[in-house]
């Protein structure tokens, strides 16, 4: 066997090997993006849902109490920001909009706790009742988004896959996070 035959033997090794690699790690990527954009949609799907829910509780005690106009114009604002956000993909956006929210719920339950009859009502406590169960999905997702999302990060950053990465064009994922310390604090929902 000549000298040329071994090297050009080796070189396709090396070759064969390093495309493998590059393929495997290419997949990688986009197993772990793909993984991130999915659990960014079921935090989507949660929001949007909840978005909804949030303006039958408001008109359940805006019907109870009329006089507290300025709450429920505070809250329409705040939701309206928070679905244009979170239609916009922005994820640091519907952090701090969830923030907002999250500061004005506790002023919503203030006022139903003055109204017997609105803590009586069963519309309200059903409302209520499901907005604690989205509450703890949202939490739930944004845990499992922020662990897929470092992940990625990672991923796109560790030598020699950030080679791949920078050439696939990937860019780092937003975490999800509470950017109102009031938000930091358990939304407490009383009856």
């Amino acid at each position: 066997m000549s000298a040329a035959i071994v090297v050009g033997a080796i070189a396709a090794v090396v070759a064969l090997i390093t495309l493998i690699w590059f393929i495997s790690t290419w997949n990688r990527l986009v197993r772990l993006e793909e993984n991130v954009n999915k659990s960014w949609a079921d935090i989507d799907v949660l929001l949007k849902q909840r978005y909804d829910m949030i303006p039958n509780l408001v008109n359940i005690v805006k019907g109870y109490a009329e006089h507290e106009r300025e709450i429920f114009e505070q809250f329409a604002v705040a939701r309206q920001a928070a679905a244009g956000a979170l239609s916009s993909g922005d994820v640091k956006a519907v952090g701090a909009a969830e923030g907002t929210l999250a500061g004005l719920m506790p002023r919503i339950n203030m006022v139903a706790e003055q109204y017997p009859d609105l803590k009586a009502d069963t519309s309200f406590v059903n409302l209520q009742n499901q907005l604690v169960s989205l509450e703890n999905q949202v939490s739930d997702r944004r845990e499992f988004y922020n662990s897929s999302a470092t992940n990625y990060n990672a991923a796109i950053q560790m030598i020699p896959t950030s080679i791949v990465a920078g050439m696939k064009g990937c860019v780092r994922k937003d975490l999800f996070e509470v950017t109102d310390p009031v938000q930091r604090e358990a939304v407490q929902i009383q009856f």
